[in-house]
């Protein structure tokens, strides 16, 4: 018979096995939603803030190494040029955290064929993220893109002020990574170009994005 001590031992090493092996599996992933948002409505910091948001999560379960970048636009305004979401996330290809391609390049991500959808569109750590008929909803993934993942013309606010508003007037485009809408129409699946944000003090506040079945989540991909 074992020893208690061996049991133990034999016990925590497959314990260890099984961390070292998801860390492992981790740090190949190129893709991945993020598990939480920075929590202040539409103000990211900026494109850059979300890179960084990016980049802090996926260093925490073993994939830093890599640059990664936040799947948003920005619209031209004050001078400054637009910036195109697609433009932002490399060339490909990309897959999640349990190694399931998500896509084979920047034309098939925004194309029919792509792989991104709930049991794909995994967070950082290879969980599933909340979808509609989930408590609670947490599909609306902030990009500020049309469905080619293009910034939208300047006026209207897609963008909540180039990710630096979280109050007042002002909206974000966001995609449903679940790929469900409240209609069957091809809009309100779209994994980036679903709808714009929206509640009754404007559609950048927590609680808005909240509202319409987000919770200010990114999608992440690595810029190869």
């Amino acid at each position: 018979m074992r020893s208690l001590y061996q049991i133990s031992v034999l016990s925590a090493a497959l314990a260890c096995g099984g961390v070292f092996g998801a860390q492992a599996q981790q740090a190949d992933m190129t893709f991945f939603v993020t598990s939480m948002g920075p929590g202040k409505g539409g103000d990211l910091g900026g494109l850059a803030g979300a890179d960084r948001h990016c980049q802090q999560l996926a260093q925490a379960t073993g994939g830093g190494a890599k640059a990664w970048r936040a799947y948003l636009s920005t619209q031209a305004e004050g001078g400054a040029q637009a910036v195109n979401a697609r433009d932002r996330i490399g060339k490909g290809p990309w897959s999640n955290a349990k190694g399931t391609a998500v896509a084979k390049s920047v034309n098939d991500l925004h194309g029919d064929a792509n792989n991104l959808n709930k049991q794909t569109a995994l967070n950082e750590k290879g969980e599933v993220v909340n979808g509609r008929g989930d408590t609670p909803n947490r599909h609306d993934v902030l990009t500020g893109s049309t469905p080619d993942g293009l910034a939208f013309p300047p006026g209207e606010d897609r963008t909540c002020g180039n990710w630096t508003k979280s109050s007042g007037e002002g909206a974000a485009m966001v995609g449903h990574h679940d790929r469900i809408g409240l209609r069957d129409d091809a809009p309100s699946k779209s994994w980036n170009s679903s709808h714009p944000s929206r509640g009754p003090e404007g559609g950048c506040t927590q609680t808005a994005l909240r509202g319409t079945g987000g919770d200010g989540l990114l999608y992440c991909f690595v810029a190869n």
